[in-house]
């Protein structure tokens, strides 16, 4: 408890922090809407625990610490059309794992042992699956002037460009008001079904085969993420920010870890903590769990309050918006895999990327760039010619595009470029 009120103590709640607390809803809003209009998930349900677990993230981290959709699973969800149950299911499965990793302290290990360049090219073919996916709901309106066509998302787009580079509105947030009044426009019988009263979550029974589905199409891809950008990634970003107060890896993964293991018997989203949720509130001006504590709240009134006539809008809501939502988080997802300059490690994430859309599985795309990527740090398993354009006899040369010498320790030693 002297904890819990230390962390209160350090609590701001001042302009800058109401500002910060929408800093992640480029993320939040359009996963969100778009499971919720997609593929029926409970957007009271989704809103709630989102809620809740900012108020405790707010009581147990005093940075302003993001809760956010699970990418790789939402972006599944939203593509293949994937019933409610398998989402909930593997969203439990991946916090189950996470938690497993974070008491034992294995998660540093795993991270270790599954390379960079596969997890990228995963958030790579995810993010331009997304992209894809906003842009044939774009297409589908099949109308150049109308409150959802073309004109509506050319419109949109111009709007989230315009407000790009602002760190003071959220341009989702503009986006999703827009939407709902582009709805009641469209449809004014939608007011009549808001209405005030008080909604819960209510248990929601989940079947083995929801778990057994699951895992391959959306849990599988999603642990490597959530283990490098919910956890490690997250937690080197709060020791840069806020060097005195970063959180611990093991702390962040309980954490992941028990949210899911809550909500998602209750119809809750699937949820992790993320880097660019922490980057976006600190952008906005968010420096204490202030914002998170703020920004919970206002969730958790909203849902109960409403929650029961939500999902009316969300089924009403302009499938233009939506795609330009969608395609622009896409395109922020991808953009994290700039980091990825060097021959090898492009060529491996590129493949991932490619297996995973060509193939339409992004299990079987992380299989085989995690087969790629381990082959390539066996040297004596990729030496194909000799590398005479190196002007070293004794130099062989690797599919990565790198030269070694044979008699130099250590296996695979990077040389000049061939």
């Amino acid at each position: 408890m002297s904890r819990v009120f230390q962390s209160l103590r350090r609590a701001r709640f001042n302009r800058h922090e109401i500002a910060g607390a929408f800093g992640d809803m480029g993320t939040f809003l359009p996963l969100l809407v778009g499971m919720a209009a997609q593929n029926g998930l409970d957007f009271g349900a989704s809103l709630f625990f989102a809620g809740l677990f900012n108020l405790v993230t707010g009581v147990v981290f005093t940075i302003p610490m993001a809760v956010q959709p699970m990418k790789a699973i939402a972006t599944v969800a939203i593509t293949s059309k994937l019933p409610v149950n398998q989402i909930l299911a593997a969203g439990i499965t991946v916090s189950a794992i996470v938690l497993v990793l974070g008491l034992s302290g294995l998660i540093d290990t795993l991270n270790r042992a599954i390379p960079k360049s596969v997890v990228r090219g995963l958030q790579l073919a995810l993010g331009l699956s997304l992209l894809m996916k906003g842009l044939q709901m774009v297409t589908g309106t099949h109308a150049w002037m109308a409150p959802d066509s073309y004109l509506t998302a050319a419109v949109a787009a111009l709007m989230v460009l315009a407000l790009f580079f602002s760190s003071r509105v959220p341009s989702a947030l503009v986006l999703f008001v827009a939407g709902i009044l582009l709805a009641v426009w469209r449809d004014p019988g939608v007011v009549r079904l808001i209405h005030l009263g008080w909604a819960l979550p209510h248990w929601t029974p989940l079947a083995w085969s929801d778990f057994a589905r699951a895992f391959p199409r959306a849990a599988l891809p999603q642990i490597p993420l959530t283990t490098l950008n919910s956890v490690i990634a997250v937690c080197a970003l709060s020791a840069e920010l806020f060097p005195q107060r970063a959180a611990s890896p093991r702390r962040v993964a309980v954490s992941v870890g028990l949210m899911n293991l809550v909500a998602g018997w209750f119809g809750g989203m699937p949820m992790c903590h993320g880097a660019g949720g922490l980057a976006g509130q600190y952008r906005f001006g968010a420096r204490t769990n202030g914002s998170i504590l703020f920004l919970g709240g206002a969730k958790m009134v909203v849902a109960v309050l409403f929650g029961a006539s939500l999902m009316a809008l969300c089924r009403a809501f302009p499938a233009s918006v939506l795609g330009v939502m969608l395609a622009f988080s896409g395109i922020e997802l991808a953009l994290v895999t700039r980091d990825q300059v060097g021959r090898t490690e492009s060529f491996v994430m590129l493949l991932t990327a490619g297996a995973c859309l060509g193939a339409d599985s992004v299990a079987l795309g992380f299989v085989l760039g995690l087969v790629l990527a381990w082959a390539l740090r066996l040297e004596s398993l990729f030496t194909v010619e000799r590398a005479r354009v190196t002007g070293d006899p004794d130099a062989t040369v690797h599919p990565s595009g790198l030269a070694s010498r044979p008699s130099e320790p250590g296996g695979m030693r990077p040389g000049p470029r061939a």
